[in-house]
């Protein structure tokens, strides 16, 4: 006689984290203009049928722009990003959020404005990169 074990290992939930709800809330309430502006041409899947969240959490870490289905993340950088402590600590999550899957690209905030087209350009350009 053959016994079956299983075992039900918890998978670890690393989106939407409850306990960041009401600060990813208040981000969403508060978008920097950059976000706002780039947030009109992503939602509403206007971006090739593509869903996008804004500010969710993955682990501890709240991303500006999400797309589960490209695993896709999108940051959008302001003048505080260019001091030391700031690289160094973008560099750090960037390597994590690799780590886990996703892809994470990064625009500062003058080219949303100034180059809409081509930042969305190269959001399509890393569409299916992933499969």
């Amino acid at each position: 006689m053959v016994f079956l074990v299983c075992l039900c290992i918890k998978k670890k939930q690393i989106h939407t984290k409850k306990e960041l709800q009401d600060y990813r809330r208040e981000l969403r309430k508060n978008m920097t203009p950059a976000e706002a502006f780039l947030w009109k041409h992503l939602k509403s899947k206007q971006l090739e049928g593509r869903r996008f969240q804004r500010q969710h959490s993955i682990e501890y870490y709240i991303v500006d722009f999400y797309c589960a289905s490209e695993k896709l993340i999108i940051e959008l950088d302001g003048e505080i990003h260019n001091h030391p402590e700031a690289i160094e600590k973008d560099t750090i999550r960037t390597a994590r959020l690799n780590a886990l899957g996703f892809t994470v690209i990064r625009f500062e905030n003058k080219m949303v404005f100034d180059h809409l087209p081509s930042v969305l350009s190269e959001i399509q350009d890393h569409f299916n990169l992933q499969k």
